[in-house]
């Protein structure tokens, strides 16, 4: 019994520590600008300094976040698409062909992975103006892609090996081609894990920030995140926290959405091609 009582206060105060900050920016966006300037305290707006829904208005209202949000949803689409698309054939030559070095591409794409991603931008400013792809939706979509795919290829590799080789090769008994038993028997069996891939890669493109605020210089390509970090109100010198905070709460919503309808299939994609046996 303790012991129960001991786990649930546990999860409380992890579950209170952790959704913190969210009361906290859901509190900003609902007061008024005035009262945060003042340094209304509380969680929760007081009488007078609640403004309710009409920061969120604005946001929407405001042309500069509608076009950062078109230019998330369309890189993020495109790169989870293609990034999806290379990972799932690579991953399945690496776990089916035999050849030299394949140990070497792994190792590789892990170190890739991991690279630190501020590193990268000096020299990709400079080769995407020289290339013509600066402030570009393709400038973006490529090292979102270059980050994503070895994480993908890791995850899709792993199921590849679980899938059985005697289904693909009764599959070819059958009549079908090699392209044939893999697009319609291997990758359907696999499908937890392309749809694992598919989120994490769309997760790392809608919240980028590093990328997104180096690799712009208009509106025509910057995202979300990196629009929001030149967003103002009417003031110029005050950074309008309300507007701040309703902006990221939109920004926040599609995330939720997704992690909510498909969380049984992104656990079961994280865990599925953990374990042999």
């Amino acid at each position: 019994m303790k012991t129960k009582i001991g786990t649930g206060v546990g999860l409380l105060l992890i579950l209170g520590w952790c959704l913190l900050p969210v009361v906290w920016i859901l509190s900003l966006s609902l007061k008024s600008q005035e009262s945060i300037t003042v340094g209304n305290p509380g969680f929760f707006p007081s009488a007078g300094t609640n403004v309710g829904f009409d920061n969120y208005r604005a946001v929407w209202d405001n042309e500069q976040f509608r076009k950062a949000i078109f230019n998330s949803i369309g890189i993020s689409l495109i790169a989870t698409v293609l990034s999806v698309i290379v990972a799932t054939l690579a991953a399945y030559a690496i776990a089916r062909l035999e050849f030299r070095g394949k140990r070497l591409v792994l190792s590789m794409s892990l170190a890739i992975a991991m690279f630190p991603v501020v590193s990268l931008v000096g020299p990709l400013f400079d080769m995407w103006r020289a290339f013509g792809i600066y402030d570009t939706w393709l400038g973006l979509i490529i090292p979102y892609m270059s980050f994503t795919l070895p994480l993908a290829i890791w995850t899709l590799s792993a199921f590849f090996r679980e899938i059985p080789w005697e289904m693909e090769q009764a599959a070819q008994v059958d009549g079908a081609t090699s392209w044939q038993a893999f697009r319609k028997v291997i990758v359907p069996l696999a499908a937890p894990g392309v749809f694992t891939a598919a989120i994490l890669t769309f997760f790392f493109a809608w919240n980028d920030f590093v990328f997104g605020i180096s690799l712009t210089s208009t509106e025509a390509a910057r995202p979300i995140p990196a629009s929001l970090a030149f967003f103002v109100g009417p003031d110029p010198f005050t950074r309008p926290a309300s507007l701040l905070s309703a902006a990221a709460v939109i920004a926040t919503i599609p995330i939720i959405i997704i992690v909510l309808l498909f969380q049984r299939r992104i656990v079961a994609g994280l865990t599925s091609g953990a374990v042999k046996g």
